[in-house]
Parts: structure tokens; C-alpha cells; sequence
């Protein structure tokens, strides 16, 4: 009956406001004068939740900029819900909107930059309109009961969040103007970092923050410095252009076949959002052909398939993987890279393991059309799932900053014998907060006299280590991956109830 309603209601709003729909002149009078609008008939018709899908082809050829997508909000504003009560296990955040361009990413985002377990996710965005069920737990498992939280979540995310600009060009932007963020790129090797902060710390540059990703021979950070004698931003075009070029060459050492960036910015994305795109342009999805590479077991890697739903002219995908932290949005991040719209999906975790199922078209609207394309979609969502994967043994430092700490730590890492995979760098204070995943130079996990050796040299109350991770083989005996047999408990009924998929027989 409500859907009815509300075909029911957009009808009549689309007949009251026929004349001025076809009234073009008006329309191009306005238009002549700098205005930029869209026929009222489009705008009422999302004000009552219904979209045909030749309006909404029609409604994305046009250049909305963020004014008229702020009134379309105004008219739907969001509705947040946080729900304690539905679930035993979990709580549920409801997210209820008008659809805009790269929300799915924005509230994923917000949830993970919270440190917030996502178990489950019921998608729905198609027709003009977002509907989104996410079940929550904070890092120890337990609801979120926090009023801080919940009140943020529902500000981030609520009525509020549409008076922001436009997600597309502000998500996860961010000035940081008491810093200058140098972002890298390059072929990895054992002592890079070690360099790398050797050469800022030459330079008097004070490193007060920092994340490294390294993933198929390949190596992205981001790095925050200050001038070391101010604590200010450098800001110096002379200075900034020394500090690239140095550490460019430092990346490109002398077998780097695929070459080397380094950017210099005063304001800065996201860090983790800015290091899969950095990571993405520099094509780490690739195959290439290494001794490490070739040694990996093969059954531990992510399971894609994309398949196409020609009844329904969308693209499907199925995922299966370990489950782990900030995975969907490590996924969703990758699909707004690639220019995918989700549509529709499921997302389930089963003990150690997590299904993801996508309905999805490219933004032009057209599925999948090429096995190329299929295979370039498989490569670049297993690149980043396997991206933040933590290979080797957990080291964390804390002591009081000092100037030269990493570029010191990290030496005694490198004459070590010691190899960084992922790195994660913080100031608190005057407290320099590090965490280190490292192994040795053949990427082999480390050997407890080599750690204990350079505890002893760093200091053993200063460095500690906390866990080690290492891969192991699947565990799955089953057989081929497919919908059906994944997510028939769930994702079918969901799907079903949304008329994407028929009762089986």
C-alpha cells in the first residue's frame, strides 16, 4: 500500500506541475540568466520518493550543482535511526534519504573513522532514493551506547550533514594547515622507509604523522611534516620543491622500472581514502612476477566472481574473503574509484569469514560489457581487500617525540635485517605513538633473537611486541563460490523482497 501511496502521490505531483514541466521558455529564460534548474516536475517527483528510471537517466545527464542538490535534501532530509532494541547483538544504524552522488562511501566512512565494526549492511539506493541498514558494534563487540557517538553519527549523517557541500567534492577533505602533507609512490624494497625518513630528517623536517601501505612490489604513504625549527607548515615554494625532488630520487633507487611519485600539499584527503586512490592510479592491481609473489598461498587470496543480471541490467558481484576491520570500505572505496554505483547489496560476516554481493552499474548506467572490464573489477577489489592486510610481526613504540626518532628506529630496523610492510605514525602530545608491521628482507617472518636484538637497541620498554600475523591456508573445502549457496539464508530474501531475483522453484 505505501508504495502505491506514493506512486499515487507523485502522479498527481507530476500532473499539477505538467504545464510548468513543458513550459521550456520559462525554463530557458531562466537558464539565460545564469540559473541553473531543473524542471519542478523532477523535483517533486524525488520530494515523494519515486523515480521512473527514464527520469532518473534523464535527471543524471544534467549538471546538478550544490545548490539544487542541497534543496532536493531540504525537501528529504535525511532521517537517521540508532536502534538498541531490534538486535541482540548489535546495533542498528538506519540511514533514510534522498540519493546523491557517493553517500554509500559517506556513511561507510563516517562508521569506520569511528572504529565501528560493520557485521552486517542491507543496500538499497535505486529509484532516487537511499535506504541503508547497517548493524554496528564498537571495538570491544558491544552495542554502541555511547550519547557522544550516537549524537555524532546522527549529525554526520543526519539533517545537518545537507548543509555541507556536495559529498563528491568534500569527501573526507579535510585542511590541514598545521601541516604539509608529501605523499609517495614507488616500487617497494627492504630500508626504504629507513631512507626516506632519513632524508626528511636532513632536511629539518619534523615527521608528526604518517601512514605506509605496501602491496604487490608496490609502496604508497602519506606523510604530515612541519618545519622543524617552527612547528609551522612548510609553505616555502623553493623549499617544498628540494623536499621532492630528494625523496623522488630516494624512491626510485636504482632499478625502479615503473618510476616514482612524490606530491606536496598543503590540505589532505582522507588518508586511508587517499592511499587507496594513490595506490589505484599507481596500479598495484597489476600481475607481476616475483620470487615473494610466486611463493604466496594462492587459497588465501579473496574470492571474486562478477556475473551479469541481464533481466534486471545490472552487473552482480560476490565476494568472499577473512573477514577483518574497515572492510567494506575498503570495498565501497574501490567501486567509487573505479566509477561503479552500488545499487543494491548484501553484506554478511560468518566467524572468520565475510560475503559481499553488489548490484552495480558503471555511471554511465551500462553494467558490465567486457570480459576486460570483469577481469579488471576482479583484480582491483582482491588488491584492495589484500591492501591493509598486515603481513609480519606487530611492533609498537612509544616514547617522547624527539626530532629524528623514525629516521633512528628505522635505521636499526634496516641494519637489522628488517623489512616494514605497513606502518602507522602518530603524535599524541609530546608522545610519539608508532605501530610497525615488519618481517625480514625475504618477507619470512621474523626471527625472536633478531626482535629481541633490536628491542634491546631501541630500548624494551620503548618497543613492544604485541602480535604477529601470518597467513595460513583457507580453510574452505567447499565448492564453487556462487549467490545461491552463500547467501540464500539472507541476501536472497532481501533481494527478493526488492523484485531482483525470482522464488525458486
Amino acid at each position: 500500500m505505501q508504495g502505491r501511496g506514493q506512486r499515487a502521490v507523485g502522479a498527481v505531483a507530476l500532473a499539477v506541475v505538467n504545464a510548468e514541466f513543458e513550459s521550456r521558455g520559462h525554463i530557458e529564460r531562466r537558464r539565460a540568466k545564469g540559473i541553473s534548474e531543473q524542471p519542478l516536475a523532477v523535483v517533486l517527483s524525488a520530494s515523494c520518493g519515486f523515480l521512473s528510471e527514464m527520469e532518473m537517466d534523464w535527471m543524471s545527464s544534467l549538471d546538478v550543482d550544490d545548490e539544487y542538490e542541497k534543496l532536493i535534501i531540504r525537501l528529504n532530509p535525511p532521517r537517521v535511526s540508532i536502534d538498541n532494541s531490534t538486535c541482540a547483538n548489535a546495533t542498528l544504524v538506519k540511514v533514510d534519504s534522498a540519493n546523491k552522488n557517493g553517500i554509500l562511501l559517506e556513511v561507510v566512512q563516517v562508521l569506520t573513522d569511528l572504529d565501528l565494526t560493520i557485521s552486517k549492511a542491507y543496500i538499497s539506493s535505486d529509484g532516487g532514493w537511499f535506504m541503508d541498514v547497517f548493524h554496528v558494534t564498537d571495538g570491544d563487540g558491544n552495542k554502541i551506547t555511547n550519547q557522544g557517538v550516537i549524537e555524532y553519527i546522527q549529525q554526520s549523517l543526519g539533517t545537518n550533514a545537507c548543509l555541507l557541500p556536495s559529498f563528491r567534492k568534500t569527501v573526507g577533505v579535510k585542511a590541514a594547515p598545521e601541516h604539509t602533507a608529501i605523499e609517495l609512490t614507488g616500487t617497494d624494497r627492504p630500508g626504504l622507509l629507513s631512507e626516506v625518513f632519513a632524508v626528511l630528517t636532513d632536511l629539518e623536517c619534523n615527521v608528526v604523522g604518517a601512514e605506509v601501505w605496501t602491496h604487490n612490489t608496490r609502496v604508497a604513504s602519506v606523510v604530515y611534516v612541519t618545519e622543524q625549527s617552527t612547528e609551522a607548515p612548510i609553505d616555502d615554494p623553493d623549499r617544498l620543491s628540494t623536499i621532492k625532488v630528494q625523496l623522488c630520487n630516494v624512491l626510485k633507487g636504482h632499478n625502479d622500472k615503473r618510476g616514482a611519485k612524490t606530491v606536496v600539499s598543503m590540505g589532505v584527503t582522507h588518508t586511508e581514502r587517499r592511499l587507496h586512490q594513490m595506490m589505484f592510479a599507481d596500479r598495484d592491481y597489476e600481475r607481476v612476477h616475483s620470487v615473494l609473489l610466486e611463493s604466496r598461498d594462492d587459497t588465501t587470496r579473496p574470492i571474486v566472481t562478477v556475473q551479469n543480471c541481464v533481466e534486471k541490467g545490472y552487473s552482480v558481484i560476490n565476494i568472499k574473503s577473512k573477514d577483518r576491520p574497515k572492510l567494506l570500505f575498503d570495498t565501497i572505496c574501490t567501486l567509487t574509484d573505479m566509477q561503479y554505483v552500488v545499487f543494491h547489496g548484501t553484506v554478511d560476516s560468518d566467524g572468520p569469514d565475510a560475503f559481499q554481493e553488489y548490484y552495480i552499474r558503471h555511471m554511465d548506467g551500462c553494467p558490465v560489457n567486457s570480459e576486460a572490464e570483469r577481469q579488471r573489477i576482479i583484480h582491483c577489489l582482491e588488491a584492495a581487500i589484500e591492501r591493509r592486510i598486515s603481513e609480519g610481526m606487530r611492533l609498537e613504540l612509544c616514547s617522547c617525540d624527539r626530532v629524528g626518532l623514525l629516521s633512528d628506529v628505522t635505521r636499526i630496523f634496516r641494519e637489522n635485517g628488517l623489512s616494514v610492510t605497513r606502518a602507522e605514525v602518530s603524535t599524541r602530545g609530546d608522545k610519539a605513538v608508532n605501530v610497525f608491521y615488519v618481517t625480514d628482507a625475504a618477507g619470512n617472518p621474523v626471527n625472536g633473537k633478531t626482535v629481541e636484538a633490536v628491542r634491546s637497541e631501541i630500548g624494551k620498554t620503548i618497543l613492544q611486541v604485541k602480535e604477529s600475523y601470518s597467513k595460513s591456508p583457507s580453510e574452505e573445502t567447499g565448492g564453487r563460490f556462487t549467490l545461491g549457496n552463500i547467501f540464500r539464508s539472507t541476501s536472497e530474501r532481501f533481494l527478493y523482497n526488492l523484485g531482483l531475483i525470482k522464488p525458486s522453484s
